[in-house]
């Protein structure tokens, strides 16, 4: 493809996004990367990269907003990219003061504070658990006093499960905001609803959602967080009702929430026969989701992201790409040994291997969903017996 000079600084913290640079490369753009110094050597394409540029780590939003704006000088930035959710806000701030198209600070907010999310999603008609903002104290014990517990104390801007508290009685709670000080009001606190957790992968163009895949966790997340163990998930079988609800609830809330174009990672819950919306984030899910997507279906959220973002930016149309309808999951942990002997799985489903230190992990694909169903949950035993180490939940996210 004909290069039209389009420049693209792509931000990340943590060591992904790798077909997106690639893809852009492939579309005759220009990606200049911008990460932290100890990802320098990191495994990054650079055959696709116009150039790296490093920073210290936990630099201010100003201190970045002076090293993009340097960068600026020298030459035209068209789109700012967030690769990672931990960098979402501070690529949106500088699309504000640079005047770059994209999402901005407010836009921004409904993919990844948590209070804000649910604030709209309620508003815009959708089930979710009963939740308060944690700021006036006369809210919280009206709460309190309304919805039993117990209650989990979430932090607004954190991904997956970090920082999330299980508060079982009112002095718990008084306890826990004393620890936080004046952090308090980045938290929000929600009532505990057990039940099956399910996510939505899904690419948005001009307000629509144009592609998705429904598939269910094997263990809530919040449970492998604080509790350990080994995480699974899987694609939901197409011809059931779970992947039919999920499916439009998803193609409503994604645009209700404001996106315009881009890609979604979606949580919900399934309680008492009903499906409760957890969080929505404008970004890829982790934990090899997007291999699990593109196994089952064909399509690479990575490279569709970039496809869409080129897009968006020449003015052109989106068109989505033909998806496959098959099955896929997969089943991860972390390992007492930094190269796990994986060689005693040999079904042919196996469909890739994860090499991570530290780690086990399988992912599988078939045209039958019993069989990949079936697979996890053998395999996820076997992992619990063979592989499986456990290490305090993480401050902070570590991929």
């Amino acid at each position: 493809m004909a290069e039209d000079g389009l420049r693209f600084l792509c931000i990340a913290s943590y060591e992904k996004g790798q077909e997106y640079l690639r893809q852009l490369a492939e579309l005759g753009v220009k990606p200049l990367l911008l990460t932290v110094d100890k990802l320098a050597g990191g495994d990054w394409p650079r055959e696709a990269l116009e150039e790296m540029v490093t920073m210290p780590a936990d630099l201010t939003h100003e201190q970045i907003l002076n090293t993009v704006t340097w960068l600026g000088r020298s030459r035209r930035l068209d789109r700012l990219t967030a690769i990672d959710e931990f960098d979402m806000e501070v690529v949106a701030h500088l699309r504000e003061h640079m005047r770059i198209p994209g999402m901005g600070t407010t836009a921004v907010a409904f993919y990844r504070d948590k209070l804000a999310m649910r604030m709209a999603a309620r508003e815009a008609g959708f089930l979710v658990p009963r939740f308060v903002r944690v700021l006036a104290y006369d809210e919280l014990r009206e709460y309190m006093d309304r919805v039993p517990a117990p209650w989990l104390l979430k932090p607004r801007a954190e991904a997956s499960a970090l920082g999330i508290r299980r508060i079982g009685e009112p002095e718990q709670l008084w306890r826990a905001l004393n620890e936080l000080g004046d952090r308090q009001s980045h938290f929000l606190m929600e009532e505990f609803v057990p039940g099956e957790i399910f996510h939505v992968d899904s690419i948005v163009s001009e307000g629509e959602v144009v592609f998705s895949a429904v598939h269910q966790y094997g263990r809530p997340p919040l449970e492998l967080m604080q509790e350990g163990g080994v995480f699974t998930t899987r694609t939901v079988d197409r011809a059931s009702a779970e992947w039919a609800e999920l499916t439009e609830i998803n193609r409503r809330l994604a645009p209700a929430l404001g996106m315009k174009h881009g890609v979604t990672h979606g949580e919900f819950i399934r309680a008492q026969g009903r499906f409760y919306f957890l969080e929505i984030a404008a970004r890829v899910g982790g934990a090899f989701i997007a291999d699990l997507v593109e196994l089952s279906t064909g399509v690479n959220l990575w490279r569709e992201w970039a496809r869409i973002d080129v897009a968006e930016a020449r003015g052109e149309r989106y068109e989505p790409p033909a998806a496959r309808e098959e099955y896929a999951g997969s089943v991860l942990c972390l390992a007492r040994e930094a190269d796990p002997d994986m060689s005693s799985f040999t079904d042919p489903e196996i469909a890739l291997r994860i090499r991570k230190d530290h780690h086990a992990g399988l992912l599988v694909r078939s045209t039958d969903a019993g069989r990949v169903k079936q697979l996890l949950e053998d395999y996820a035993e076997r992992f619990g017996s063979q592989f499986l180490a456990s290490l305090p939940p993480p401050d902070r996210p570590t991929s």
